[in-house]
């Protein structure tokens, strides 16, 4: 990172509509984590990225019944992943029991990012909310070119 700490970062957006949305943003996301290198470098966090782009993906379209909003940032430190959608309310970690199918996704999410956070918005017209899962490589894992040649640049 330069001295002056300015950060740099890299990112990509897409949305995924509530038909076939979910198989459509994984694909999506693993071709953008093969671009950071962590196919081979870090495969078990590019597997948690996935669920969680999965399990957030699914809570857009069948609580919120919205389209999903993706957008994955590397800052250098942390690949921020964040789904947003236009649902109202917060969502909420359940206790699903053994014979509950579904329930679990904030719990999955919970347990696989190194941190993850929601922020809902409510300005107008514009209302929504977005959960934000922070994934953090293991060590050795490659850096992204473009922020290795911003650092450079800098």
């Amino acid at each position: 990172m330069p001295d002056d700490m300015s950060l740099r970062a890299v990112g990509w957006a897409q949305s995924f509509p509530v038909s076939g949305g979910v198989r459509a943003g994984r694909t999506w996301a693993r071709a953008h984590l093969d671009a950071l290198g962590w196919d081979t470098e870090a495969p078990d966090t590019v597997d948690s990225v996935l669920l969680t782009i999965s399990e957030l993906i699914t809570n857009a379209h069948i609580h919120a019944r919205s389209t999903a909003q993706l957008v994955l940032t590397w800052d250098s430190h942390c690949l921020h992943v964040s789904v947003h959608d236009s649902g109202a309310g917060q969502p909420v970690v359940r206790q699903a029991g053994d014979s509950e199918p579904s329930g679990r996704g904030l719990a999955i999410v919970h347990a696989l990012a190194d941190s993850y956070e929601t922020r809902t918005r409510s300005h107008g017209k514009s209302h929504g909310k977005t959960v934000i899962a922070c994934f953090r490589p293991p060590d050795g894992a490659v850096r992204h070119e473009a922020c290795m040649r911003q650092d450079h640049e800098a």
